[in-house]
């Protein structure tokens, strides 16, 4: 299947079958897509759902596939169609959403020729794989007003909604800095020989825009995220939910110009590319913004729950500090730093389905503007993440441009933006 055919069909596909208007009773009809994980979370959260049906599941493994019919099936959602081409999956009508799980150097794309078929796209973080292809889906939605969701559900959670909305109010005075912290033990993965594909997986659709690589077990299922050509390392996994909290507290709908990230792959001697220990600054002028991950074994920071891991937010400003994480927020005022304010979760720690229901209520509305997580704000907060992975990769500060999302005259930098494209799996540059 080629390119430009498989792009003009989609394109005409969309055009016949897009809605531009939904009844409070019309039932939206969602496709699952990456089933093996994260995918069976999906799931489990748009079956309750009101007027909602998972219609279709799709993976590239058959095992998989399997068990997610299994699993519709026992939460009484009946029996789904079963694709293993992603193409084919878009080239059905009564399919009027897609919710995709994928890794995520399918995200871009994924979402990009859902938007060109007109269905509507709930895509799993970090948006993108990297700063480019965040654009091209920005770009995607609004030409084919597609409604684009990105699975950053602290923004659907009540006490981290409520803890922002007192940022704005001033609780801490003038903010100066917001720390993200991704304290979260990783284990070696080991290393792994290449093998022969497993029975009943479509290698070459899963590998999709990444270069053709022998198959390695190591490389695949959630490893995948511990390698450039797939992931993006801790700080694009869980990582990123932090980086979106620090970005949403700041009030920062733009990029910055600086950024210097550090760190390093310490301790294990095993196949992962990606750093366990890195530490990333970035610059905003008035404010700064400093992440940090650990995969080691580490301490806790300041207020914020400590067990295994330590993930969550710290926010300093004039008047004092507030510390967010998925347990609680605590509010911390004047010099002798005393505790003034708490809140915690109504609802069940790291909840998706709050989430997942503002996805479809925006489909009902058809309007973009309802979304807790657009694709816009998505791709923000993943930019920062490939921001801070291009300066860890090459070593140095970089000064960024935040209109036009290039790293000015830096043609080393700039190569890092995107990634070079096996077709037919090519991200388009006219959406």
């Amino acid at each position: 299947m080629q390119e430009l055919p498989r792009r003009a069909f989609v394109i005409t596909a969309g055009a016949a079958i897009s809605r531009t208007a939904w009844g409070a009773n019309d039932r939206i009809n969602v496709a699952v897509v990456g089933v093996r994980g994260r995918g069976r979370d999906h799931i489990a959260e748009y079956i309750p759902q009101n007027n909602t049906r998972v219609a279709a599941v799709c993976d590239i493994d058959t095992a998989q596939t399997e068990r997610a019919v299994q699993l519709v099936s026992k939460l009484g959602g009946g029996t789904p169609k079963v694709y293993h081409d992603y193409r084919k999956l878009l080239e059905d009508k009564t399919i009027d959403a897609v919710s995709l799980a994928t890794c995520n150097h399918w995200h871009a794309l994924g979402t990009i020729w859902a938007c060109q078929a007109g269905k509507d796209v709930y895509v799993e973080k970090p948006a993108s794989h990297n700063i480019w292809e965040g654009r091209k889906m920005v770009e995607a939605a609004r030409k084919y007003r597609r409604i684009v969701q990105v699975g950053m559900q602290s923004r659907s959670i009540d006490h981290k909604i409520r803890a922002i909305q007192l940022l704005r109010e001033g609780v801490i005075g003038k903010i100066y800095m917001a720390k993200g912290l991704c304290f979260k033990r990783r284990v070696s993965i080991g290393k792994g020989a290449d093998g022969p594909v497993p029975p009943g997986v479509d290698y070459d659709q899963w590998l999709g825009p990444a270069p053709m690589r022998p198959f390695n077990a190591n490389r695949f299922h959630y490893n995948w995220h511990w390698y450039w050509d797939t992931g993006n390392g801790d700080i694009g996994n869980q990582g990123v939910h932090e980086m979106d909290i620090a970005r949403w507290g700041l009030g920062k709908s733009t990029l910055p110009r600086h950024v210097f990230s550090s760190g390093g792959k310490f301790v294990y001697d095993d196949d992962q590319e990606t750093p366990n220990t890195q530490l990333a600054t970035f610059d905003y002028g008035d404010a700064q913004l400093v992440f940090e991950v650990r995969g080691l074994i580490t301490g806790g920071e300041d207020s914020l729950r400590t067990d295994t891991n330590t993930i969550g937010n710290l926010f300093f400003g004039s008047d004092g500090y507030m510390a967010i994480d998925s347990h609680s927020f605590q509010v911390y005022r004047g010099e002798k730093r005393e505790k003034v304010l708490e809140g915690r979760p109504t609802g069940k720690i790291w909840d998706t389905g709050p989430h997942i229901a503002n996805f479809l209520q925006a489909v009902r509305s058809r309007r973009h503007e309802d979304l807790n997580a657009d694709i816009l704000e998505g791709h923000l907060s993943a930019a920062l993440c490939h921001m801070a992975n291009i300066s860890y990769r090459l070593g140095r500060a970089l000064t960024f441009d935040p209109d036009k999302e290039t790293f000015g005259e830096d043609r080393e930098a700039n190569a890092l933006l995107s990634r070079n494209y096996r077709k037919p799996y090519v991200v388009p540059d006219q959406v």
